[in-house]
This record gives structure tokens, sequence and C-alpha cells, in this order.
């Protein structure tokens, strides 16, 4: 029995290939390798698309955290609110400055519950971290609101959301500052690593351009410490040939998201909610069920690939066992931490593939 795989990049490859081939060519005619003006391009191109002033490509999403927070001026010292439920990157931007994280429970949509991040709020706190989960935007209005009640930043962590809508704007312009992944599987992604920032703050960006080239502005002068951080020529024009198919691919993957939010109907099966006022782009369609091993045996005993965002909630990762959270702490995170389970998702999925993935988890029966 051929499986239904839980994503197939070369699906969409196979449509792309010749533009990136193209592109290729001319990047390695003109050996611009390490940053250039095909990266410049990019970065022109994604800042219109996100509706930003600003952007950077970096060479992971996890650096575009990090010198995020750096050009915030988080340091030592200062405390960053983080979901309790992310990919542990977001966390890491937090801990590379020198900073702390502090976690904090989600809500019904899996996002940042707000009033427990209010709550959280100290006079260390510089920053709230909050990251579009699975595509699905955050409660971005209430999150402002309190940023701007406490003056303190508001950074997106977009790494899941290219092109996602919050009443209309494009995530990645509604925070002080925004980070991507260009990660190979994101709806944005990569042929390797990459990463962006956007901002409205030409102060900001500039840092950034400093920051991920050694602290440099002129060659071999040196302004501050600084990292090797830059995206690389090849990667942008990837990026760039997959922009102008990006609404459409996340169309794809809504219209997958509907039908299963439609036809899925077994009671041992929670699905995810919806934001009011948001569009989401399904990077994950995640579902949680009491005996989720169980589920995702009963899938793969049907040619059904799944898999696990995120088994761990961040709170309780060994690395953070410094902290002193312990079991109990972020009850929804661990809830969902134990019981999510990601579906196939991605645009180039068939109609049969479709109803053989509603077929399974109907059939399932704990």
């Amino acid at each position: 029995m051929e499986q239904v795989p839980f994503l197939h990049l070369g699906r969409q490859y196979l449509q792309i290939q010749d533009d990136v081939k193209r592109e290729w060519d001319e990047v390695l005619a003109k050996t611009a390798f390490a940053g250039g003006p095909f990266v410049t391009r990019f970065e022109e191109a994604f800042a219109q698309y996100c509706q930003a002033k600003y952007a950077a490509g970096v060479n992971t999403g996890t650096s575009a955290l990090h010198l995020a927070m750096m050009a915030l001026g988080i340091g030592p010292g200062d405390e960053v609110i983080v979901p309790g439920n992310t990919f542990v990157a977001t966390a890491w931007g937090v801990s590379y400055c020198g900073a702390t994280p502090v976690f904090v429970d989600c809500d019904e949509y899996y996002n940042l519950d707000t009033t427990a991040t209010e709550a959280a709020i100290t006079s260390k706190t510089k920053a709230i971290a909050g990251v579009h989960l699975y595509g699905q935007p955050c409660k971005l209005d209430e999150l402002k609101t309190i940023a701007t009640r406490h003056q303190i930043y508001l950074i997106e962590d977009a790494a899941q959301a290219h092109g996602a809508l919050y009443k209309g704007a494009r995530v990645g312009s509604i925070g002080d500052i925004s980070a991507f992944s260009f990660y190979p599987g994101k709806n944005l992604g990569a042929y390797g690593e990459g990463g962006g920032i956007t901002t409205d703050r030409k102060d900001w960006i500039d840092h950034i351009y400093r920051l991920r080239n050694h602290g440099s502005e002129q060659r071999y002068y040196h302004d501050e410490i600084g990292y090797n951080m830059r995206m690389d020529g090849l990667q942008a024009t990837v990026l760039e040939v997959k922009l102008q198919h990006l609404d459409r691919w996340n169309d794809g993957r809504r219209e997958v998201a509907a039908q299963y939010l439609k036809e899925i109907d077994n009671p041992l099966i929670h699905l995810p909610k919806v934001l009011p006022d948001a569009v989401p782009v399904w990077h994950l369609f995640v579902v949680t069920a009491p005996d989720r091993d169980g589920l995702m045996q009963h899938l793969a005993s049907k040619g059904v690939q799944s898999a696990l965002h995120y088994p761990v909630p961040c709170h309780l990762q060994k690395a953070y066992n410094f902290l002193g959270y312990s079991k109990g702490d972020l009850p929804n995170s661990e809830a969902l931490a134990a019981t999510c389970l990601s579906l196939p998702m991605f645009a180039e999925l068939t109609h049969e593939e479709r109803d053989r993935v509603v077929d399974a988890v109907n059939s399932y029966k704990g």
C-alpha cells in the first residue's frame, strides 16, 4: 500500500524547477554566494510581501530570532515572555542574548494566553515573543495592547506563518520586529537553511545588517562583536521564486484544512480552533487524542504518515532545568504535548490522499 506522505517537497519542486535552475545559473555565473545582490533583491520582495518597510535575510530562523532580540537591546538581566509550547528556537533567541525566557501557558488556540502573559510581566520584562504556532496568528491586538501598557516590545515569531493574516494585515508587520524561518519544510522554505527579519525601524535593520556580517559595515573594520549569519545567494533566489507561488500554495493548504475540519468526525479526536479575524496558513494541522500514540500507530497501519510537534514543552526541556519549572506549571501546554499529532499537510496532497487521511482518522476506535 502506497503511503500518504506527511510532506512531499518533491511535488512542489516539479512546479518550479525550471525557474530555480535558471536563477541558480545566474547566481553561479556571478559567483554571488555569500550575501550580495540576490539576497538584497529577495529582501526587498519579502518586505513588500509582508507589508513591512525593511527585511534582512540571515542564515537560519534561529539566527533571525537571536539578531531580532539583539536589535532590541535585550541582554543579561532581561526577561522575555515565551510560550511553553513552541519550537525551542524561540527560547534560544532569548538565551543567546544572555536574557531569561519566562514560559507562559497557551490558550484554546494553542498560542499565548494573554491573561497569563500579562500576569507574568515583571520589572525585568523587556519583550513578549508571540509565536504564530502551526501557522495560526496569535492574539496580536491584545498582546500589542499589553506590550504598550507595560512599555515593552512585541516580537512576532512568524517561523510557521508566512502569509498568514490577522485582521487583514500580514503577520510580520504588526509587532515591533518579526522573525521568520525558511527551513525547507516551511510554507516558504529554502533548499537548505535560511531565516529573515522584518521591521519598520531602519536603525534596527541596519544594526542587524551589521551584526550578521561580523559586526562590520566596511570590510575588515569591525564596529562591534558580530556573527557570520549571512544568507547565501542560492537560497535567496529559491525563496524569491517560491514567494511568487506562496499565496497559491497557502490556499491549497487551506483547502486541505477545510476538508479535514468538515469531514473528520470522531469523538476521540479534537480538531484545532481558528481564531476569529485570523486567516491561518496551516503550516501544520494538529489534532489531539487521549491516546496519541495509539492514533499514530492506527494511521500508520492505514498507510498514513503523521508527526509530532512537539512532544516536550519548552519549560520541561532538560536544557532549561536550571530555571526550576516543574510538571503542572503550564497545564495546557503539557496536555497539548502529550496528546498532539500532526496530520499530512501540504498543498499538493491529492483528493484521494486527503480522503484516505479522513477515513483513517474517522476509523480510529481508541
